[in-house]
C-alpha cells in the first residue's frame, strides 16, 4: 500500500523566490488550460485532451511574450494542464461538481515535482530548477515515491509524497470494536474507549475567540480604507491577515493531530473490525444550528485516516447501513425506542436499560453484523 509522507522543506531566500515562482506558474498553467476547455465547451467543441493542450502550450512558449514559463520545470505545466484536463472530464462524468479557477488569494500555493527527478541524500532534497533543500526530517532512501508535491501552508513550505509500504503483519484480537462519532464527544468506543471533543478544551477556545477578534480587526480596517466601491489593502491589513494564516493554520493543525491520536488509539489495541456509522456529513450540514460544529469537528477527515491506518494494519473497517438505528436500538433487549430524541443523552428502555446514548450506540454497532 501506499502511505503518504509530508516533510518541510527550508529553503535558502533565493530558494524560496524559485518556489514562489513555480507555485505561481502552475496555478497560471491550470488556469489557462481550464479557460480553453471552457472556451471550446462554449462554441460546442469536444474534449481537449490534455496531450492536444500541452502541444499548445509548447507552441505559446516559443514566443517572447511566454518565453517566461521557461524559468521552471517543464513538469510543472504539464502536470498543472493534466490536473485541470482531469477535474474538468470529472464534471463532464458527473463524479464532481464544476472546476474553478485557482485564486492567488485563496487557493494553495503547490506544484509537481517529476518522480525521476527527484532526488534524496541525508538531510536534502532536489527540487526541479530550485536546487538542493534541506529538509527537517530524513526521507526514507532507495525507495519508489509516488505524485511529490511541493506546497506551501501558510508558514512553511513542504514536500508531500506518496511512499509504498507492506501491510503490517503482527496478530490481530478477536475484538470488534464499535465506534460511535458525534459532536458532544468526538469518539465513543463500545470498549469503553472516549475521545473528546477537542473543540471544546480551553486551548482551542482561546484560539478561537482571538480569530475572532482578528477578523473584525481586518474588517474595520478594510471599511475604513474603502475608496467608493474598492478596497485598498494596506501594509497593517497584509499584516492582520497573515496573523490569521497562521491562527487559521495552529487550529487546523490542533484538529488534525487529535483525529490522529484517537485513530492510532483504536487500531492499537489491534481488533480483528472496527464497524462504524455510515457518515451522512452533507445532509448533517444542512442542520444550521450544528452545522459549524460538525465541519470543526472534521468527521471525514476522521473517517479517512481510521481507513488507510486499518488497513495498513489488516483490520476489516465496516460502514453500518445508514439507517441502522444504533442509537434507538437497546443493546440489552433489543427493542427499538421509536420517540428518541436529540436531547436525551440518557438512554432509558422499558427493561430496565439506563445508559449513555453514544455508549449504547457504539455497542449496537459493535454487534452489527450479528443484528443485520
Amino acid at each position: 500500500m501506499i502511505l503518504g509522507k509530508k516533510v518541510r522543506l527550508k529553503p535558502t531566500e533565493e530558494q524560496e523566490h524559485q518556489l514562489w515562482k513555480s507555485a505561481g506558474t502552475a496555478r497560471w498553467a491550470y488556469n489557462w488550460a481550464l479557460e480553453q476547455q471552457e472556451k471550446n465547451y462554449a462554441k460546442g467543441g469536444k474534449f481537449f485532451s490534455d496531450n492536444e493542450l500541452r502541444k499548445e502550450l509548447t507552441q505559446l512558449k516559443q514566443t517572447e511574450e511566454f518565453s517566461w514559463l521557461y524559468d521552471v520545470s517543464n513538469n510543472i505545466t504539464k502536470q498543472a494542464i493534466k490536473d485541470a484536463c482531469d477535474a474538468y472530464r470529472k464534471f463532464f462524468r458527473k463524479l464532481a461538481d464544476k472546476p474553478n479557477f485557482k485564486s492567488r488569494k485563496k487557493s494553495k500555493p503547490s506544484f509537481y515535482n517529476d518522480v525521476g527527478k527527484l532526488k534524496v541524500k541525508a538531510g536534502i532534497v532536489l527540487i526541479e530548477k530550485v536546487g538542493w533543500i534541506k529538509s527537517s526530517e530524513q526521507l526514507p532512501i532507495g525507495v519508489n515515491y509516488t505524485n511529490p508535491r511541493v506546497l506551501f501552508d501558510g508558514k512553511y513550505w513542504y514536500l508531500s509524497l506518496g511512499i509504498e509500504q507492506e501491510q503490517s503483519t503482527d496478530p490481530l484480537t478477536n475484538e470488534v470494536i464499535g465506534i460511535d462519532v458525534g459532536v458532544k464527544e468526538l469518539v465513543v468506543c463500545s470498549n469503553g474507549m472516549i475521545f473528546k471533543n477537542i473543540n471544546k478544551s480551553r486551548v482551542v477556545k482561546k484560539l478561537e475567540k482571538r480569530l475572532r477578534r482578528l477578523q473584525r480587526k481586518v474588517s474595520r480596517k478594510y471599511e475604513l480604507n474603502k475608496e467608493g466601491s474598492r478596497f485598498i489593502k494596506t501594509f497593517n491589513i497584509i499584516k492582520v491577515e497573515k496573523q490569521l494564516r497562521i491562527l487559521h493554520r495552529r487550529l487546523k493543525g490542533i484538529r488534525n493531530n487529535h483525529n490522529h491520536q484517537a485513530t492510532n488509539a483504536i487500531v492499537k489495541t489491534k481488533p480483528c473490525k472496527v464497524v462504524m456509522e455510515t457518515l451522512n456529513i452533507k445532509g448533517m450540514m444542512k442542520n444550521r444550528h450544528l452545522s459549524k460544529a460538525i465541519a470543526q469537528q472534521k468527521l471525514y477527515d476522521f473517517k479517512s485516516k481510521l481507513q488507510y491506518k486499518c488497513e495498513r494494519q489488516g483490520i476489516e473497517l465496516v460502514e453500518a447501513d445508514k439507517w441502522f438505528p444504533s442509537s434507538r436500538l437497546c443493546s440489552d433487549c433489543g427493542a427499538i425506542k421509536q420517540d428518541l430524541k436529540l436531547s436525551d443523552r440518557v438512554y432509558t428502555c422499558e427493561c430496565g436499560l439506563a445508559i449513555d446514548r453514544d455508549i449504547n450506540a457504539a455497542i449496537n454497532l459493535s454487534r452489527y453484523e450479528l443484528v443485520v
